[in-house]
């Protein structure tokens, strides 16, 4: 990538004026990451690599200087990072059989045949992405919203239907990349449940003005037909592969909390859930070699997150957890939430819901919405998204103030234990000496 040749020199600059070179690398990454849509995973293994020669030749890592120290570094990552490829992989299978499993193209039978019924699809997208990857929940909702709109979408309510996935995954920790790394990295599912206050309030919101917006543009179908019967093997599979994930974790923590440091426990359960039942449904096993580009690609961000120097950010805090909303917007929640997770002293529910819901306010800030502007090539128009989709940004911030009004911030360390009252000094000590997987 030619914009890296004065990367260093960029670096320098800023350098002098205080930030460090580690984040104006991160950042040069980021930026590459959003414009250049097409070469996303050669950007980010290009700034991966000049970060790891940056520190190599000049900071080294906390676990040491030079070869040594990055050994070190990356003995220390390997399981969050073998953990997602694990998860990742699984869920393009799983969100394959719930897609084949005729689910998707039964319900719009049952949608109402106004605006409500436009309303109650993205209410469906929103629930099937609690228990889906966000990405298979817009891309469903994107097919169904052709079928019962007759291909004709309106923008916003396209900017609604990730709008929904993302704000569906945010409360799960099998719902969205973002929420799954939490999980790995310590953090109970019921500490992000709360993203649910604001990501229903949200929905609302922004799901009512986008229905009618579709409804006055291309009226629904009415009295779709049902024309497939569910295979309920297939569900019964995606229902199976999601247990032995959670039970995995949850039996780990409780019996053997050493060995989600030494294994990666979840990864490892969700490919046995998938081999085991194999022979009743099988797996679409072409479709890994592009999940595995996909993998790649987020596991190169979450390593360069991880080698960052977190003590130098200003303290978590529910004004920083706000601006990420908007930050995740344009540039990728994945690595954000690395670095949340590395920083630690969030309020972990907040923070699941800025970062997931955040990134709908333009298209290619969450990996719904590049998906579904491949399904839909019109939608990748950052102003038409902006124009038309307005009022995701609107529901974001009402959302956000909804949560805090009968929520409140309550930081935790990725234990649980509460943070609220530490002084600033104290909650940067923790931060740093709380780390688990991002160390």
């Amino acid at each position: 990538m030619k914009w890296f040749a004065g990367a260093i020199a960029l670096a320098a600059v800023c350098a002098a004026y205080g930030v460090p070179v580690d984040f104006v690398l991160f950042a040069l990454t980021l930026v590459g990451v959003a414009l250049f849509h097409e070469r996303t995973l050669q950007v980010a293994l290009t700034g991966l690599a000049v970060i790891t020669l940056y520190k190599l030749a000049f900071t080294g890592f906390k676990t040491g200087a030079g070869l040594a120290g990055l050994g070190a570094h990356m003995a220390h990552e390997w399981i969050i990072l073998t953990n997602l490829l694990g998860l990742l992989l699984g869920f393009a299978l799983l969100s394959n059989h719930f897609e084949r499993s005729k689910v998707p193209e039964v319900l719009p039978h049952y949608l109402p045949d106004d605006w409500k019924g436009g309303f109650a699809l993205l209410c469906i997208v929103f629930v099937l992405s609690s228990f889906l990857d966000n990405i298979a929940a817009a891309l469903i909702g994107g097919a169904m919203a052709k079928a019962v709109f007759r291909n004709k979408v309106h923008m916003g309510y396209l900017a609604a239907i990730v709008a929904a996935s993302n704000g569906g995954g945010s409360g799960s920790v099998v719902g969205d990349t973002t929420t799954t790394m939490m999980w790995i990295d310590g953090v109970s599912p019921v500490a992000v449940l709360d993203a649910y206050v604001a990501a229903a309030v949200a929905l609302v919101i922004s799901g009512i003005v986008a229905a009618r917006q579709q409804q006055a543009y291309a009226p629904i179908v009415k009295d779709a037909k049902v024309e497939h019967r569910i295979d309920w093997t297939r569900l019964g599979i995606v229902f199976w592969i999601l247990v032995a994930a959670i039970l995995a974790n949850v039996i780990a923590n409780l019996k053997f909390p050493a060995a989600l440091d030494a294994f990666p426990v979840i990864g490892a359960a969700v490919w046995v859930a998938i081999l085991v039942s194999a022979p009743l449904r099988q797996p679409d096993w072409k479709l890994l070699p592009e999940a595995f580009k996909g993998s790649v690609f987020l596991l190169a961000l979450v390593t360069c997150a991880s080698m960052m120097p977190v003590e130098k950010l200003p303290p978590a805090s529910w004004q920083s957890a706000f601006s990420l909303g908007f930050i995740s917007a344009v540039f990728d929640n994945i690595p954000l939430t690395a670095l949340a997770l590395k920083q630690g002293g969030y309020d972990w529910g907040m923070l699941a819901y800025c970062v997931g819901y955040g990134g709908s306010m333009i298209w290619f800030g969450s990996s719904a919405g590049v998906a579904l502007s491949n399904m839909y090539p019109e939608a990748k128009s950052v102003g038409r998204w902006l124009f038309h989709g307005w009022h995701v940004a609107v529901a974001y911030v009402i959302g956000f103030a909804v949560m805090m009004a009968l929520v409140g911030w309550h930081p935790t360390d990725k234990r649980g234990k509460s943070l609220s009252g530490v002084t600033l000094e104290q909650s940067d000590h923790l931060a740093v000496d709380q780390v688990d997987f991002f160390g």
